[in-house]
């Protein structure tokens, strides 16, 4: 807001400076309306123009010279309607150009008859009119602008006699059905031909190249008459279609292909003589420049011709470098006037601009002068309001800054809460799978033994602790949230109440053959905590610290006591972190690319609350590959300690169990029966979820586990298992759908199916997971009832794939190594199944055999020595081919490895006592 000085006048004054003002902008405006005066300026002729465009390249050639032949005459509108081939259409956009009275109307003919009594009508009203291309069915135009049709195929049809030196067969492709240009440029083809009795024309095709196709047609042909030595297609994309048939049938080296166009451009007639496609195209010029050229004649009263027949050139090898060369040339020189043409209007356009602004330049230095001393009057006067102004837009802005830094911090935090609360919901899925699962199994059963009862019972319970264990963390986040944290400590002995939290790992370490020592300076060292809190401190980092220290590992807990502090350090030797890991780890919605635990995010980030609100603090540091040290600083004494912050009585609140986490067992792999109806792998890091799915799968299955995807695919080149049920979400460098892939692009794999297990159900996901080849996608928790008939159907599915096409040379063995040996031995045979000179000693070498080795173990193996072998994949392939495609004889035999179709024709008769063509055509074939 502007303040004017309290005085006498200020009324007068306001009202004098809205007066100025009010000239001001009443003289701006004449101004303006006076130099856009002559900017406006009314077309002194009016074209129109009717064609048939559609697809047509070579109409929209035609256009696009006429517009660039009247970029010379800006004074013309041109007026352009499109039939897009329909006569009917023409018919009525010609009308409304007569309707809306051009000067001179261009026609195009889609069709001649239709359109002459509109055309006739328009000339009998004194408009000029220029037909071009196509003629009408009378005389009554002003003009014609084409290139003659008959001699367009009189030169097609004595290129023809060159190339076939007067002796051959020919197929003509014609253009629309009963159009001037079909009829006129077959009669010029035969004239040309005829003179060589040698050259038979063979067939005309109809070639309505946007209407209906002829390539069934031209295809029956060469294969009833392969002596068939040149093609004339009436234009280029007919004769590009022609060759593309030619080339379906392996003939496009030895048929001569003509069209015509002649257009520059990819695809078209010049571009394909040159790369060969075709070996000659007739050039018929559109004529679009001299239909402008004459229409321009016309209106300005000049001299020109009634008929303009426009000069036609063969392009074959020979000039087409040059035709070439000199249509890049024309489109440089067209695209430089363009430019110079945008530069014209853009200075004219720049000079009006200039023009306006020098008489607003004017007007406003008259208002100028006249205001000058009042604005040096309302400078001074307002020079202090407008310093307070800026002041208080100072103080505006920094407010606004301040808002947008909350904003974006708010943002940031409820975007990492929403991304928390996604894992959390991930965390909470496992253990409901535990605890749902074996609870509607038990429940689906009618007679269960009592040690599976205990088992999946305790199962249940450890769980349920999990589950409540994961609700009390939530709630302690709820409450750090809020700030309603609280304190309650008491004296106790640290170095035992930490000695004691070790020793509920001992188990779990031993198990992992683990390193767990605890190491304290002194053998008791008094110190205020509050039990229940420390406690989940220390729980978090061990836990943290078992995640991610390998098998074999060390971890090592120091308990040092310095001058008025005590500290504890948890140090392994696992993965490490990278330097950005360790600024955010203690985040408290932070969640990092890995695998997502409770033992980071959320724990790490309540271990600092809880040690903060003793105050102490907890440091983290580590080296990627070099494993990490948490360290705890809490302070001696109880100096540092508010009154509400020491319990006056022991803690009441019961501590969750967890050694029950850490001890419990499960049957190994050892003890599963030797007798199985198929080899499961199960690859799962959560250690419950993957004994449990061991245990209850091992009565049926031969199962082997394990805990990553990079351990997983080393289990299954090993084994070579029948089915594959993994997590998505794993430790490691490779995840669940990673390793699907991975399983499915390698020949050694790619045919044992995978079921993928996940916490995530949304579509995307089901989506990404068949994307990445999965057989089944399963989300958690799920049924276990649903869970074994999947595997069961997958199985059979499995079963029936294979005996339907390996089934019949693909030999039957329960030995794990033996299944292993034939599984590679097959898939290198079909790899190279097309290779007919792939034989015994690049398979040996391939197999890492000699070949007296590979000999004999497939004798043993199959009865049969690896020849016969390849025989018969070789021979199963061919009849699955034979029965289930269309594909030409000739090139199955090339596809299943055979030198030649005769050879293969007299093989397979040698063994089936049937030629593939009987084979074929019998009613029931057996594959």
């Amino acid at each position: 807001m502007h303040y004017l000085p309290s005085c006498p006048y200020r009324r007068r004054f306001i009202q004098q400076t809205q007066s100025a003002f009010g000239w001001l902008l009443l003289a701006g405006l004449w101004a303006y309306l006076t130099g856009c005066t002559d900017t406006k300026t009314k077309p002194a002729h009016r074209i129109g123009f009717s064609q048939r465009t559609g697809a047509d390249t070579w109409r929209k050639t035609m256009l696009a010279s006429m517009k660039s032949e009247l970029s010379f005459s800006p004074e013309v509108d041109f007026i352009v309607k499109d039939a897009e081939g329909q006569s009917a259409k023409q018919v009525e956009q010609i009308q409304e150009l007569i309707d809306q009275k051009v000067d001179l109307l261009i026609v195009s003919p889609n069709a001649a008859r239709p359109v002459t009594p509109i055309v006739e009508k328009a000339y009998q009203q004194g408009i000029p009119v220029i037909v071009v291309d196509r003629r009408t069915a009378s005389d009554q135009y002003t003009a014609y602008v084409g290139a003659d049709n008959v001699e367009v195929g009189r030169t097609a049809g004595l290129y023809a006699n060159s190339l076939l030196k007067g002796l051959g067969n020919v197929v003509e492709i014609g253009e629309s059905p009963g159009s001037s240009a079909d009829i006129d440029r077959h009669r010029g083809f035969m004239e040309a031909i005829d003179q060589h009795p040698g050259i038979r024309l063979v067939t005309k095709l109809e070639g309505d190249w946007d209407k209906q196709s002829f390539a069934n047609k031209l295809a029956q042909r060469l294969k009833s008459q392969p002596a068939t030595q040149l093609i004339f297609a009436q234009n280029d994309r007919t004769a590009l279609k022609a060759y593309r048939v030619c080339e379906r049938l392996g003939l496009e080296k030895k048929v001569k292909i003509i069209g015509v166009d002649g257009l520059p451009g990819p695809n078209e007639g010049i571009d394909l003589v040159d790369r060969g496609i075709l070996s000659a195209t007739v050039l018929y010029p559109t004529g679009g420049k001299e239909a402008i050229r004459t229409a321009i004649a016309i209106l300005k009263k000049q001299s020109f011709k009634r008929e303009n027949r426009l000069p036609i050139t063969l392009i074959d090898s020979t000039n087409v470098r040059i035709m070439k060369l000199q249509n890049e040339k024309v489109i440089e020189q067209q695209i430089d006037i363009e430019k110079q043409r945008q530069r014209i209007d853009d200075l004219n356009q720049t000079y009006v601009s200039q023009k306006n602004t020098l008489y607003l330049t004017l007007a406003s230095l008259l208002i100028v002068i006249v205001l000058g001393a009042y604005a040096f009057y309302l400078a001074r006067q307002k020079q202090a309001a407008y310093q307070r102004l800026t002041q208080q837009n100072e103080e505006i802005r920094q407010q606004k800054d301040q808002i947008e830094a909350v904003s974006k911090q708010a943002r940031q935090a409820t975007e990492e809460k929403l991304r928390f609360y996604s894992y959390i919901s991930h965390e909470f899925n496992t253990p409901l799978s535990l605890i749902l699962t074996p609870t509607e199994e038990l429940l689906s059963r009618r007679h269960v033994d009592v040690r599976e009862v205990r088992s999946s019972l305790s199962m249940i319970q450890k769980n349920a602790y999990r589950l409540l264990r994961l609700v009390d963390q939530m709630l302690d986040l709820r409450k750090a949230d809020a700030g309603k944290l609280v304190l309650r400590a008491k004296e106790e002995d640290v170095v035992a109440f930490t000695h004691d939290i070790v020793q509920d790992f001992q188990t779990k370490a031993d198990k992992l053959r683990i390193d767990l020592r605890f190491m304290a300076d002194c053998p008791e060292v008094p110190l205020w905590f509050d039990r229940e809190k420390l406690d989940k401190v220390l729980f978090n980092l061990l836990s943290n610290a078992f995640k991610y220290t390998p098998r074999g590992g060390f971890i090592h807990i120091r308990l040092k006591t310095l001058e008025q502090t005590i500290q504890i350090q948890v140090q392994d030797n696992g993965e490490g972190m990278t330097l950005d890991e360790q600024k955010r780890i203690f985040d408290l919605f932070y969640t990092s690319s890995t695998h997502f635990t409770l033992g980071n995010g959320l724990g790490l980030a309540l271990s600092r609350e809880f040690v903060t609100l003793h105050h102490g603090e907890l440091d983290v540091q580590s080296e990627k590959g070099n494993g990490t040290t948490f360290t705890i600083q809490l302070p001696l004494g109880n100096a540092h300690l508010d009154t509400t912050e020491i319990s006056p009585a022991p803690e009441s609140t019961p501590i969750l169990p967890l050694a029950d986490e850490w001890t419990q067992t499960w049957p190994t792999e050892a003890n599963a029966p030797t007798s199985k109806a198929g080899t499961l792998l199960v690859i799962e890091d959560h250690d419950d979820l993957r004994q449990y799915l061991v245990s209850r799968l091992s009565d049926r299955f031969e199962v082997v586990a394990e805990a990553s995807a990079k351990q997983g695919w080393e289990r299954t080149l090993e084994t070579i298992p029948d089915l594959i049920i993994s997590d998505i979400m794993l430790p490691g460098d490779m995840n669940g759908l990673q390793l699907t892939q991975r399983v499915k692009s390698d020949f050694r794999t790619s045919t044992i199916p995978v079921i993928l297990l996940t916490a995530k159900g949304q579509m995307e996901e089901r989506i990404e997971g068949t994307r990445a080849g999965a057989d089944a996608y399963i989300t958690k928790p799920f049924q276990m009832a649903y869970f074994l008939e999947t595997i069961n159907t997958i199985l059979a599915n499995r079963e029936k794939w294979q005996k339907r096409y390996t089934g019949d040379y693909l030999a039957k063995t329960e030995n794990r190594q033996e299944k292993k040996f034939l599984n590679e031995l097959t898939a290198l045979i079909e790899e190279h199944l097309t290779d007919s000179s792939f034989g015994v000693e690049q398979l040996s070498r391939e197999m890492g055999l000699s070949r007296v080795q590979l000999y004999r173990k497939a004798q043993t193996l199959l009865g049969k020595n690896v020849n016969e072998y390849f025989v018969e994949i070789r021979l199963t392939k061919a009849k699955a081919l034979l029965a289930e495609t269309s594909k030409p004889i000739a090139e199955i035999a090339y596809e299943t490895g055979f030198s030649s179709p005769a050879y293969f024709t007299t093989f397979f008769k040698q063994h089936t006592n049937r030629t593939p063509s009987e084979f074929r055509k019998a009613p029931t074939v057996s594959v």
